[in-house]
Parts: C-alpha cells; structure tokens; sequence
C-alpha cells in the first residue's frame, strides 16, 4: 500500500472514529486469537489504537485452552457437560489461578508493550462479578450464573486511563469462587456500562445461513429475527448461546452486538472502521 492510499483509509476511518470517540466498547477475547501468537499481537495493537483515539475500551476474556494444559499437566482430566467444564474444587483453583494469573496478567505485559495502559482485574476484584451455583440437570460443580455486575472497579481503571482487562471468574455469595462463561460475562458487563457496543471474538465468520458456505454471511440481524432463525434450524449448536448474550445485551440497552471472525488479523478494526463491517451485526 503506498502513501496516498494509506491516507485514504484513515480518511475513510475518520467519520467512525469520531462516532466511537468517548463510547464504551466491551470486547470478548478468545478463540484462535487468543492462541495464535501473530494474532494476539494484532488484537492488542488494535486495543491500544482504539484508546488512542478516545474509545474506552474493556476486554474480557476466557482461557480454555490454558486451563485444559495446565489440567493435563497435574493429571487431571477435563469435563465437559453440554459445552460447559465440569468445575469441581480443584479445578476451580486451577481455573482460577490461570485465569486471573498467567492469562490476565500476560494480556496485561502483552498490551502495555505494544504501549497502552491495562489493569488486569477478575470478577473477585472489588466483588465486581457476584455469582450463584448455575442449576443445571446435571451438577457442574463450581459454575456460577452471574447475578451482579459491580462496574466500579472497571469504570475507576477507564477513567485514569487503563484498558481493564477482566478474568471471567466471580465470587458467590456463598464464599466459593466460581467460574463464569465468558461471553456471558461480557455480555453482562457491556450492559452495565451501557456500552455501545459488545464484540465477540470467535473462530467463524459470524452467523451463516448455510455452515457449509463461508460466503453465506447473515451480516445483520435484528433481534425480533433471532426465533425465526433458530426455528429454521439456522441458529443451532454452539451459535445459541453466543447468539443468546448479544440479544441479552441488545435488550438490555446495548446499541450494538458483534460477532466477529478473531482469525482475520485486525478484525476489530475491520468491523468498527468500515463500511462493510467483516461479522455479523446484532441491533
């Protein structure tokens, strides 16, 4: 690309960075993101690219794949019922010590080296994420539903400055730890910060009419559509409860839920700087 034409993409960014300048953007990070190394890198530069221009921007993530290694490597098998870890004690300390150490903390060096300022928080911090058992026809252990979101702990990090980066674990009224869907979690956070909008970060292109067809993007969709397209079979497996969290979040009074294809490198910003958009679009 030479200089005129890179001119030409930041004029044709202007208008949305000025529409995002002082919102509140939640992301969901994970998937091949999360574990490609080329990735990862990328998302951060795009994180810290967004706060340069004024948007406020919290990321929150899961850490599947570090959780399985690190099981595997106590001898410990993972378990999982209906897409969901089966979390019994010590596996909630594991999750736990993964999650809200080396995940939180090595996104943490990882965007304050490509030169932002992040703070890694978990949902335990200033009992930001207050949880109950989830109640499920089979016992999942220490798997919590999400009953609180206390945005004061997040919104203190935005306004002196930092990227907040959240673990998805929470504290339960009862005492324990409990381990928190991270698509979830964001969809609830975006909702307390009454976010513009919520990204979640994914492994596919977005919602496709065909799956067989990566070109059968659905590349918005209105909430009062989601039934239909679940009854035509269209929504169906993995995609109902991604799907799920961005109408939870856009019934809750969040403009604008995303989800996006984390393979593509610089796909937030494809998505948010863009007249074609790369996912699909909830509303």
């Amino acid at each position: 690309m030479d200089i005129s034409q890179r001119a030409k993409v930041l004029i044709q960014a202007m208008p949305y960075i000025k529409k995002y300048a002082g919102e509140t953007i939640v992301v969901k990070y994970g998937g091949n993101a999360m574990i490609n190394e080329e990735l990862k890198s990328a998302v951060m530069s795009d994180l810290v690219l967004m706060q340069l221009v004024g948007i406020n921007i919290v990321l929150v993530h899961g850490g599947g794949p570090e959780i399985n290694a690190t099981l595997k490597a106590v001898g410990k098998e993972s378990r999982f019922e209906n897409g969901m870890r089966v979390t019994d004690k010590e596996t909630i300390d594991i999750v736990q010590m993964v999650l809200a150490g080396k995940v939180n903390k090595s996104l943490v060096q990882l965007l304050e080296s490509r030169g932002g300022k992040a703070l890694g928080l978990c949902g335990l911090d200033g009992k930001m994420l207050m949880a109950e058992k989830l109640a499920t026809s089979v016992d999942l252990g220490f798997v919590g539903e999400i009953k609180e979101v206390n945005a004061e702990p997040i919104n203190n990090a935005l306004n002196t400055g930092y990227i907040p980066i959240v673990a998805t674990v929470a504290g339960g009224y009862d005492g324990n730890v409990y381990n928190i869907n991270a698509d979830l979690a964001a969809a609830q956070i975006a909702s307390k910060l009454g976010a513009r909008k919520l990204i979640l970060m994914t492994d596919i292109r977005g919602l496709l009419r065909d799956v067989s067809d990566e070109n059968s993007l659905i590349s918005v969709v209105n909430v009062s559509e989601v039934p239909m397209l679940k009854r035509e079979g269209i929504i169906s497996g993995g995609m109902i409860p991604k799907i799920d969290c961005c109408v939870e979040a856009v019934r809750s009074g969040v403009k604008r839920a995303h989800i996006i294809d984390g393979r593509i490198e610089h796909s937030i910003l494809l998505e948010l700087f863009s007249d074609e958009g790369i996912g699909t679009m909830f509303y």
